[in-house]
């Protein structure tokens, strides 16, 4: 009996379980030297010191959120990359709709200097917030948020990060399930049943915030396509 009880066990998976992959397969999207691949604003984007950078001045600002747009598409994928960023808020768009003018629509894993939203998932001209740093949430078929456990440590995630200095983020996509985590951390994971509002495919995307000056930089990107766009 006790040897069933293990087996089953074993083969008894979560909704929340993530599988961890191995590390063939990933593509670097970005060249180090150039935005081959990327389309935006180049007002507001360039490459300095080997990363894609967004930068916002007193004399060069934005009326509104723009968006680094990458010329592939997604579906089921996990993406890697390193950030810093010096004040203002900014985050990477993953599944999500280029509206036009580089506005982008759809989830976004935030990235924000003053810590309060880091790591959250946020849907830009969405639904808004859809999960707090650390939570587990599942979002049900009429839109009901629920948090149904702790995804990991938030304390220990901003302890973690490094002001001003690169850090790591992962974003995996499987399904209607997202993790995303940051220098190792796990900063939310959720189940979204919303099929009117959810997306299961879009463009990545990065972006830089509206409001006061800011620089936020990218570099090191990489993603493994988990199954292909349909």
């Amino acid at each position: 009996m006790r040897h069933t009880f293990l087996l089953f066990a074993l083969v008894v998976v979560s909704p929340f379980t993530v599988a961890v992959g191995d590390e063939s397969d990933f593509q670097s999207i970005f060249d180090g030297k150039t935005l081959k691949g990327w389309e935006g604003n180049l007002d507001f984007w360039s490459v300095q010191d080997g990363a894609i950078t967004g930068q916002t001045t007193p004399e060069k600002k934005l009326s509104k959120n723009t968006f680094l747009i990458w010329k592939g598409e997604t579906a089921d994928f996990e993406l890697r990359l390193k950030f810093r960023i010096e004040n203002g808020n900014s985050g990477i768009q993953y599944r999500s709709e280029h509206q036009g003018d580089y506005v982008v629509k759809g989830y976004q894993a935030d990235i924000d200097a003053k810590m309060r939203f880091m790591g959250i998932l946020y849907e830009e001209r969405g639904r808004g917030i859809l999960a707090e740093r650390g939570n587990k949430v599942e979002i049900s078929a009429s839109g009901e948020k629920k948090t149904v456990g702790k995804a990991g440590d938030g304390q220990a995630l901003l302890d973690s990060y490094k002001n001003e200095d690169w850090n790591d983020y992962v974003i995996i996509a499987k399904g209607n399930m997202l993790t995303q985590k940051i220098n190792g951390h796990t900063s939310i994971v959720v189940v979204d049943h919303q099929k009117d509002k959810r997306a299961m495919k879009g463009i990545l995307a990065l972006q830089a915030h509206v409001g006061p000056p800011m620089i936020v930089q990218f570099k090191d990107i990489q993603i493994k396509h988990l199954s292909q766009v349909k």
